[in-house]
């Protein structure tokens, strides 16, 4: 990182809000001004020093009239992000649906264990809880609880425990995911009136939301806050150490808490002397994951080859899986100049 020094006179402290082609709308500290419109110094550009949403960085040379200004260092970053590209973040808050579309077990699972690999801290909100009866909601409570998250239930077309999400916001830089048309758009427009972020339906076809954010942007929290909405997807890659990836699942944890296993390398399949037993529900979606971390794991080694007989395919869903590949020539279908030439050779054969 290049940003270790303070602030001078000429200089002050403001958070990047939104980037756009070349230009960064930054929040200054103090609230001179609403925010300022900025560039990027050549110095940073040839250090290769990126600009993300979220950083500190020190701006230098205001024009109060204009509202233009020009970024000049950036500070160090306390976390970073790559999906989506963001700094600084405090907490994730992960929001699904409990209906419409309906709330779906392994998909839940595969964007816990991805927020839990960025080692910030997760919520998990549960939006249109007025379209499930009560004991239905105390009841996917309980399994939450089982597997380490105790959710908000909230509906945002009924104003229910609205407050209480703003209240876990408020003074602090959120990112919130999840998959499509779960709602994401229409809790920031009830978070912040002003956001005016456009709000997708669900698809009838298929039961999942459309896409209806395009980039990352930081929104001010009336009470104090930052709160980064993100673009809308249905499934995120898995793309972790197989032998990290117990360390996702709350549960898996808590096993290895008492002890453990035999061997170092172990993956906590049934091996001699592993500690990690399969009496919790979600063992099932730990299997299943750990083969999609170990293909793969095999892909990007086989990519570092030449001789690779993997390609990465994806399903329809956005769901990736690895296939091998067909052998150079001995499946490719031959051209039809080839086959002509061919005709052509075997019939001047013939004649003579």
């Amino acid at each position: 990182m290049t940003g270790h020094r303070i602030a001078t006179n000429q200089e002050l402290v403001g958070t990047v809000l939104a980037v756009q082609a070349n230009f960064y709308r930054v929040q200054l500290q103090g609230g001179l001004i609403p925010t300022l419109l900025c560039t990027r110094r050549t110095r940073l550009k040839k250090i290769g020093q990126q600009v993300m949403v979220g950083d500190q960085v020190l701006v230098e040379e205001p024009d109060w009239m204009g509202g233009r200004g020009a970024i000049a260092d950036v500070l160090p970053r306390k976390t970073e992000l790559d999906r989506p590209a963001i700094a600084n973040v405090n907490q994730i808050l992960l929001v699904f649906a409990l209906a419409d579309p309906p709330l779906e077990p392994l998909q839940l699972s595969r964007f816990l264990i991805k927020g839990e690999s960025t080692g910030i801290d997760l919520r998990l909100c549960l939006n249109k809880c007025d379209l499930i009866q009560e004991d239905e909601r105390r009841a996917i409570g309980d399994r939450l609880e089982s597997w380490g998250y105790k959710p908000i239930f909230l509906s945002v077309q009924e104003g229910m425990n609205i407050e209480e999400a703003r209240e876990y916001l408020k003074n602090k830089i959120t990112v919130i995911a999840g998959p499509s048309g779960v709602g994401k758009s229409s809790l920031i427009n009830q978070l912040i009136p002003q956001g005016n972020l456009r709000v997708g339906k669900v698809s009838g076809k298929l039961a999942r939301g459309r896409h209806t954010t395009r980039h990352v942007e930081l929104f001010e929290l009336p009470n104090g806050g930052l709160l980064a909405d993100t673009p809308g997807f249905n499934q995120p890659d898995l793309g972790f150490i197989p032998e990290e990836l117990i360390y996702y699942f709350p549960e898996g944890r808590k096993l290895l808490e008492k002890g453990s296993c035999r061997f170092s390398d172990c993956l906590h399949r049934d091996e001699p002397g592993c500690i990690v037993t399969s009496d919790w529900e979600r063992y099932e979606h730990y299997l299943e994951f750990l083969q999609e971390a170990m293909a793969y794991q095999t892909f990007c080694q086989q990519q570092s080859d030449p001789e690779s007989t993997l390609k990465l395919k994806t399903k329809g869903q956005g769901e990736n899986h690895y296939e091998p590949k067909l052998e150079s020539k001995k499946y490719r279908r031959v051209s039809r100049r080839v086959q002509v030439q061919n005709l052509h050779h075997w019939y001047t054969e013939n004649q003579e």
